[in-house]
């Protein structure tokens, strides 16, 4: 076989390897602070702290916390702490490729096994409200990368740097409880900074589920809803409507035992 071939068929067989943490440790969080930290560190680490199972879950699968079902309770209330590292892997590794290794640990520690299911759920679109945009073009590369999209968010305020729509679509997910689909066309990547007054229950946290609609159009609140900033301030609307959505089922789970 030629140096060349060989060279493919090394490469094949890595990219079929499990991807799997070299070391790992998992203990029981002792503080009572509510505090999650969830942070890919370079070079394959990995560290988490207060982390929920669930959110663990919906991490590594790259779901919300609605689209998770099934297992006991305490995978939505014990919390862990967590440091883990991959070895040989680059300084900077995206999301995307991360994943696996999540899913690999939470195989071998958690002994998880899901099942994936459609489901015909609420969802909202994301479209043009009067046919353009009022949102700020980036003047940065567009596209995901390193030093190019930055998102800060919190109760009632949303700072989106080099986000695409789909971003944007993914953060209104996560206050709403509820899937957003991006709808607008738009190719562009926008620098977004959008403020309002929180609803009870929107947006509570990393899987913080938020109102039904009529819940949202019902609170009294001293500022814009979330609802009314999109469309004030960006030029977007949020419309109800019902599609598939991927859920998981979780079948089987364990506690982790203490290294």
């Amino acid at each position: 076989m030629r140096p060349a071939l060989l060279l493919l068929a090394a490469f094949t067989l890595s990219a079929q390897a499990p991807k799997q943490f070299d070391v790992a440790t998992i203990k029981p969080n002792a503080e009572n602070d509510r505090r999650i930290l969830f942070r890919i560190l370079p070079g394959g680490g990995f560290s988490a702290t207060g982390i929920t199972a669930k959110l663990l879950i919906a991490q590594a699968y790259n779901v919300k916390d609605f689209q998770i079902s099934g297992g006991p309770g305490w995978i939505s209330t014990d919390r862990f702490d967590i440091q883990a590292k991959a070895e040989g892997l680059p300084e900077r590794l995206p999301p995307d490729v991360f994943r696996p290794y999540l899913q690999s640990l939470l195989e071998e520690r958690f002994q998880l096994q899901i099942r994936r299911e459609s489901k015909e759920m609420p969802v909202y679109a994301l479209v043009l409200a009067k046919g353009t945009h009022k949102m700020k073009v980036s003047e940065g590369p567009a596209g995901p990368g390193p030093g190019r999209q930055m998102m800060r968010m919190g109760r009632g305020q949303m700072n989106l740097q080099g986000a695409t729509m789909g971003a944007l679509a993914n953060a209104l997910s996560q206050q709403l409880g509820r899937p957003v689909i991006d709808k607008t066309g738009l190719s562009e990547t926008f620098d977004i900074e959008l403020h309002w007054t929180a609803e009870p229950g929107q947006g509570g946290g990393p899987l913080g589920n938020g109102p039904a609609p009529e819940a949202a159009a019902a609170g009294e609140t001293s500022g814009p809803s979330l609802f009314t900033a999109i469309q004030d301030v960006l030029g977007l609307r949020l419309e109800a409507a019902k599609g598939p959505v991927e859920n998981l089922i979780v079948d089987r789970i364990s506690k982790p035992t203490e290294n």
